[in-house]
């Protein structure tokens, strides 16, 4: 595959974004010398380079992995709500790796 950063862009792709957020983060990317829209086609390489996330989902990412959670929680119930084989919550806790709060 030929390198993302440097190939013929033909293509686009939008999508919506907070304007204050595009804002601030074109301001970072601006210090480095680089627009968004280069910034985005690093990410991509990077992802294709790494064979997914170029770095890592930590709790520092806590809005992400709780949504991720959140959809995998509701597949489980609804596979459960399906097939009549319920768990105990205990065991849901476990099986998700989390403790009661």
């Amino acid at each position: 595959m030929e390198n993302i950063v440097t190939a013929p862009k033909t293509d686009s792709y939008h999508f919506r974004i907070n304007p204050q957020v595009r804002s601030e983060v074109e301001a970072v990317y601006a210090k480095s010398g680089i627009s968004f829209t280069q910034a985005i086609n690093i990410f991509i390489q990077q992802s294709l380079n790494a064979g997914g996330f170029p770095f890592p989902v930590t709790s520092d990412n806590a809005e992400y992995v709780r949504a991720e959670a959140m959809k995998r929680l509701m597949a489980e119930l609804d596979a459960g709500r399906k097939s009549g084989e319920l768990i105990e919550e205990e065991e849901a806790y476990r099986r998700f790796g989390v403790t009661p709060e």
